[in-house]
C-alpha cells in the first residue's frame, strides 16, 4: 500500500478551480516530484494535504487513513510535514526558537535535543549562528532552517515546496544534495520544484502539471530525457 494516495483531488478558491481531478500515489521511501510552470497548481496541492487549504472534492489517504479535511496540526501528529514556499521562518526568532517551533507536538525533550543536535550536523551554519535572529540570514540559510524546521516532529514524509526558489546555483546544489541525503535516510518526500532539471534528476517518480492538470508521468530519469518535457520545462530545443 502507498504511504501517500490521492484520488480525484480538488482544489478550488472560490470559482476558480486550481486543482483539478488529480491521482497520484507515493510509496515509502520515494522521493516524487511534481513540476510545472506558475499557476500549474503544485503549491495549492501541497496545502491541500497538509491540512492548509481543504480540498473540494477527491480523497488523501496517508498510510491508508484519510487526512483530507484535518487540520494542519492533526496532519504533522500523523506524520506528514510540509516545508512551505517562501520559507515562512519566524524572522524575530533565533534559529533555536525556529527549530523548537517544529517540534511543539512533541514532548520527548531528550529526543528533540538530539534532533537539534542533528539539524545542526546537516546545517553546520546554522549551528554556528543558533542564537542568531531567522530575519537576518540569507535566502539559502533560510531554506535550511525551514526544512531543519520540518524535520523536528520526525515525520515519515516530507513536502517540500520550492526549496531552491531564488537560491543561487551554488546554494540550490546543497539544497538538493541535502534532499538526496535524506532520501538515502529514508525519508519519503514529495518535492515541488521550479528547477525541473534538478527535481528530475533525483526523482523516483515525477508528474508534469498545467492547468491544475496531471499531462504527463513517468520515471524521474525517463522525464528528463522525454523530449516534449525538454522543451517545455528544461529551455531546450
Amino acid at each position: 500500500m502507498p504511504l501517500l494516495e490521492i484520488d480525484d483531488l480538488r482544489v478550488a478558491y472560490g470559482k476558480v478551480e486550481a486543482v483539478q481531478g488529480i491521482s497520484f500515489a507515493v510509496e515509502a521511501g520515494q522521493v516524487v516530484t511534481l513540476i510545472g510552470t506558475n499557476g500549474a497548481g503544485k503549491t495549492s496541492t501541497l496545502r491541500a494535504l497538509s491540512g492548509l487549504l481543504k480540498p473540494s472534492a477527491g480523497a488523501v489517504r496517508f498510510d491508508g487513513e484519510r487526512i483530507d479535511g484535518l487540520r494542519p496540526h492533526q496532519v504533522v501528529a500523523l506524520g506528514l510535514a510540509h516545508s512551505p514556499e517562501g520559507r515562512r521562518v519566524f524572522p524575530a526568532l533565533t534559529i533555536e526558537e525556529n527549530l523548537l517551533l517544529g517540534a511543539y507536538l512533541r514532548r520527548d525533550g531528550d529526543g528533540i535535543d538530539k534532533d537539534v543536535a542533528r539539524a545542526y550536523d546537516m546545517f553546520p551554519v546554522l549551528g554556528e549562528r543558533r542564537g542568531q535572529a531567522a530575519g537576518t540570514l540569507s535566502g539559502g540559510e533560510q531554506q535550511m532552517l525551514a526544512m531543519g524546521r520540518a524535520l523536528m516532529s520526525r515525520p515519515r514524509m516530507l513536502l517540500l515546496d520550492e526549496p531552491s526558489m531564488g537560491l543561487s546555483p551554488i546554494m540550490t546544489k546543497q539544497i538538493m544534495r541535502t534532499v538526496e541525503t535524506l532520501r538515502a535516510d529514508g525519508m519519503t518526500i514529495l518535492l515541488v520544484e521550479q528547477n525541473a532539471r534538478a527535481a528530475l534528476a533525483l526523482a523516483d517518480h515525477g508528474h508534469v502539471m498545467e492547468s491544475g492538470r496531471l499531462v504527463l508521468s513517468g520515471p524521474g530519469g525517463e522525464l528528463l530525457h522525454d523530449e516534449e518535457v525538454r522543451k517545455a520545462y528544461l529551455g531546450e530545443d
